[in-house]
């Protein structure tokens, strides 16, 4: 395996999470910023290192993500669904590793990106803080363990600008407890209730969505029963917990192959 460090670059780079992914590759050992793009408009052109702190870098903001591809060995998207299609068909044409953290993606967008995969080594998670990720083993082997007789919700809140609901990382947890439990999410969520909702069927996975401040991202499973209710919580107070996190997966992903990856694997929970 090749020891020169690894040429990461950062799709969305001068967005919260983008320059907060800038600084995150500046300051890891092993890897170097090879560019970042942004869509055409005022940030093109741009310095990056402008963007992170007062000290020029000599790299330009791009508009041209093939370009960046191109240039670099490893990718991080932290964008939107249909700029994370665009960019995982350029890491299937390229062999790049492409390391996805971008929220709202669909089952269809996850199974093209899946596709794609077969091609290019991906990283897909719905959340890269590693105590998330801790958080998502411990959910579904308390689900397993628990049994049905524990009523299961998952509460969630975020920033006012968050654009999706529930968040990724709150399916993320669903889905967790879903696998405990040897059922499908999808048969068995209720992600909303309002009036008379009757009583609560069994086996259901609630979820609550609150969203106001600047939060980055609070996230409780609560497995209740009757005289008693177990929590398990996860607070993040900065986004560079999730930038760590991917630019962890981006270095572990250096020596894989071709394939669909999760935190899970590059953890090995």
């Amino acid at each position: 395996m090749s020891t020169s460090p690894l040429k990461i670059g950062i799709v969305g780079c001068a967005g919260r999470m983008g320059r907060m992914l800038v600084s995150e590759v500046l300051a890891a050992p092993g890897c170097t910023l090879s560019g970042g793009t942004e869509p055409v408009g005022p940030m093109v052109g741009t310095d990056i290192g402008l963007l992170v702190g007062p000290k020029p870098l000599g790299i330009l903001v791009s508009a041209d993500a093939s370009a960046l591809f191109a240039a670099c060995d490893a990718v991080i998207d932290f964008t939107v669904p249909a700029a994370t299609l665009h960019h995982a068909a350029l890491a299937a044409k390229t062999g790049k590793i492409l390391v996805v953290g971008t929220t709202g993606l669909d089952a269809d967008i996850v199974a093209t990106l899946q596709k794609y995969a077969a091609s290019a080594p991906i990283v897909f998670a719905p959340n890269f803080s590693i105590g998330v990720n801790v958080l998502f083993s411990l959910t579904e082997k308390l689900a397993a363990t628990l049994g049905p007789d524990y009523d299961i919700d998952i509460l969630e809140m975020h920033h006012r600008h968050k654009l999706d609901a529930p968040s990724g990382t709150a399916l993320g947890l669903g889905e967790a407890a879903a696998r405990g439990r040897k059922v499908k999410l999808v048969n068995v969520w209720k992600k909303s209730r309002d009036g008379q909702v009757g009583a609560r069927p069994s086996g259901e996975i609630g979820f609550a969505t609150l969203r106001g401040g600047d939060v980055v991202g609070d996230h409780t499973v609560m497995f209740a029963a009757d005289g008693e209710r177990v929590e398990l919580t996860h607070k993040a107070s900065s986004r560079a917990v999730f930038a760590k996190g991917a630019v962890r997966a981006a270095l572990w992903a250096r020596s894989r192959g071709p394939s669909f990856y999760s935190m899970r694997d590059v953890l090995d929970l």
